[in-house]
């Protein structure tokens, strides 16, 4: 799906635009999969699990892009790639009402007011497009994502118990949230 560049301003009055991933992209996503999956336990993936090249990714980024439903934006400051945030749907018919979004930042860029202009971009291209919900999961030890996502109206509607096993052996439980839309 298509999405006009923005440029916003964060907490710190400095500026970064907002705009569709492109396959130009696709070494900077690379990267920002595996150092942010080595900086947070709050993501899905260990970094040896990034294992895409970037010919898959460039395909995949291209996918997005063509897609009527789907949508990965890319935030880019001082030229940096600095964190993304994506929606995507199903095509299964009884499931075309939810869209499942998805956010993660550089860790230094985090608490600037940026994941919270991603997702309202995100949030209000799903409205327009016609998802009637938004979802995500969220790791029930992420506080500041969690306070995020219910400042922008989302609710946890159900736990996850140990829902992730780190290398460790430990687990964390997920929250299911979703937030309504058009309604």
């Amino acid at each position: 799906m298509k999405f006009a560049p923005k440029s916003f301003k964060d907490k710190n009055g400095e500026e970064f635009v907002l705009r569709n991933a492109e396959a130009d992209d696709a070494a900077d996503l690379l990267k920002y999969l595996r150092e942010t999956a080595s900086q947070t336990p709050y993501l899905v993936s260990e970094p040896e699990e990034i294992t895409l090249t970037e010919e898959q990714e460039k395909e995949y980024i291209q996918k997005l892009n063509d897609s009527e439903r789907d949508l990965m934006l890319v935030a880019y400051a001082g030229g940096r790639h600095i964190g993304n945030c994506s929606l995507r749907g199903s095509e299964r018919l009884r499931y075309r009402h939810r869209g499942r979004v998805g956010i993660a930042l550089y860790e230094e860029f985090c608490g600037r007011g940026i994941g919270k202009i991603m997702l309202e971009a995100v949030l209000g291209v799903a409205a327009q497009t016609g998802y009637e919900q938004a979802e995500l999961e969220v790791v029930a030890g992420n506080e500041r994502a969690i306070a995020l996502y219910e400042k922008l109206g989302f609710k946890i509607y159900g736990t996850l118990p140990d829902n992730m096993k780190y290398k460790d052996g430990t687990y964390a439980d997920s929250h299911w949230m979703m937030k309504k839309l058009n309604r």
